[in-house]
């Protein structure tokens, strides 16, 4: 469709010009040489303004699928292992008679950290040619524990309950999460988004647009990193 375009718009331009053209061979006014430099410069303006216009779309459209390109979940996996002891006791009489029990166990874990990045929000201005992240998802930490019991030591008066393993579980699953946020899996994580982010980055360098970030400008990957982790 296009190309019938051109061809019209040059069959009419050589309809306008070769009389024109004809009769500046005839008369050699300075007026029809007037009159084509007016024509040449229109046309000169309506094919750049549209070319330009032609761009932004470009851009924008690819811009879009870049955005939804990293729209996808972000996944980092790691295992921990630790020795635990759990404790609990029972008081009867004033406190004076009490009756304890207690469990060692191994705990070993698989953990997945996680980004959704469709959920990520963003705007994007053509104007201004920005691209402005207003929201990254939090991290979502996923905790599986395998619990073994090595030792169990209970009491009559204060025997293990299904209460008890709901209460250890709980704790295990608190005491690595507590771990984890300052840990290497934590910190790989948190690399790898930044990773997925930087595409968006290098694309809008590339391509002459500009990246921001709670509303401030991000050049350079390190600047991207330091604003996420802030």
């Amino acid at each position: 469709m296009a190309t019938r375009r051109n061809q019209s718009t040059e069959t009419q331009l050589k309809n306008v010009l070769v009389p024109i053209i004809q009769a500046i061979g005839r008369s050699g006014k300075l007026i029809y040489i007037i009159i084509i430099g007016v024509l040449l410069y229109l046309g000169y303006q309506y094919f750049t303004k549209e070319k330009d216009s032609s761009t932004i779309e470009y851009n924008s459209a690819l811009i879009e699928k870049q955005l939804r390109n990293v729209s996808k979940l972000v996944v980092t996996e790691g295992t921990y292992s630790q020795v635990m002891t759990y404790k609990d006791q029972k008081n009867y009489v004033m406190d004076m008679v009490s009756f304890e029990k207690k469990a060692l166990m191994v705990v070993n874990a698989e953990i997945t950290i996680s980004y959704d990045l469709s959920k990520i929000k963003y705007d994007i201005n053509e104007t201004t040619k920005t691209i402005s992240i207003t929201n990254i998802p939090e991290a979502e930490m996923k905790i599986n524990p395998d619990i073994h019991f090595y030792s169990i030591d209970e009491s009559t008066f204060n025997p293990f309950g299904t209460a008890d393993y709901n209460k250890i579980n709980k704790k295990v699953k608190a005491e690595i999460a507590k771990k984890m946020e300052k840990s290497k899996l934590k910190t790989n994580a948190e690399n790898r988004l930044i990773s997925e982010l930087s595409k968006i980055l290098i694309l809008t360098n590339t391509m002459g647009w500009k990246l921001e970030y709670n509303g401030e400008t991000v050049l350079t990957q390190t600047g991207l990193s330091k604003k996420i982790k802030t």
